[in-house]
């Protein structure tokens, strides 16, 4: 196996878990090897499998801490952006019906690039950023698209080393390719000149 270098600093990586997933020694990202990214029709068909259904009340209550974030936060005046939306979107829909204006966007089902030009005053990544194959260019260009006093709404299971990486459910979704820890928060805080860090659970909040 050749070496492995960190798509989010550009660090050199060692191995983690069985050659097959690498932690950087800067960032302390955890990544796949890039051996085994997954090419775009088949995440296309693992993302169609996803349960977002603006039906599913427990999904719902999954979402409900970046919905009730975004209302306490934001008017409906503001610009939002849902990044990564995948075939629908239940935030959207629940913000949208509460009369928020808030796009969607996604490289699969919602490809309007357009949309990436503008600036917004809340993005949201639910679900998402463990997915970034090149996740420096995808955090710089959410930090660009963001409005100054702007929020970036995250959401994603960290590793910690109390987690048994060869148990974690979370990697055995092969669409899943780079983990975060709270080392690798604080480094994009810094990196991107976010202003503001918060972690709650699963749900991160990035602040320009």
């Amino acid at each position: 196996m050749h070496n492995q270098t960190c798509p989010l600093c550009s660090h050199a990586a060692t191995d983690f878990f069985e050659n097959r997933f690498f932690m950087c020694t800067q960032c302390k990202g955890i990544f796949r090897s890039s051996e085994d990214l997954p090419n775009a029709n088949a995440e296309k068909q693992r993302y169609h499998l996803h349960n977002n259904d603006v039906s599913d009340e427990g999904y719902n209550a999954f979402v409900a801490p970046i919905i009730q974030s975004v209302f306490k936060s934001h008017s409906p005046d503001h610009k939002g952006l849902d990044f990564g939306a995948g075939p629908s979107s239940a935030i959207a829909h629940v913000l949208q019906i509460n009369g928020y204006n808030i796009q969607l966007y996604d490289p699969f089902f919602f490809d309007n690039k357009a949309l990436l030009d503008a600036t917004y005053d809340y993005i949201i990544c639910c679900e998402v950023m463990e997915h970034f194959h090149h996740p420096y260019s995808e955090f710089k260009l959410l930090r660009q698209c963001l409005k100054p006093d702007g929020k970036l709404y995250c959401m994603t299971h960290l590793y910690s080393d109390q987690i048994n990486f060869g148990q974690w459910y979370y990697k055995n979704d092969f669409t899943h390719v780079f983990f975060y820890q709270k080392e690798t928060l604080e480094w994009i805080n810094q990196e991107f000149d976010f202003k503001k860090l918060e972690i709650q659970g699963r749900m991160l909040v990035l602040g320009v």
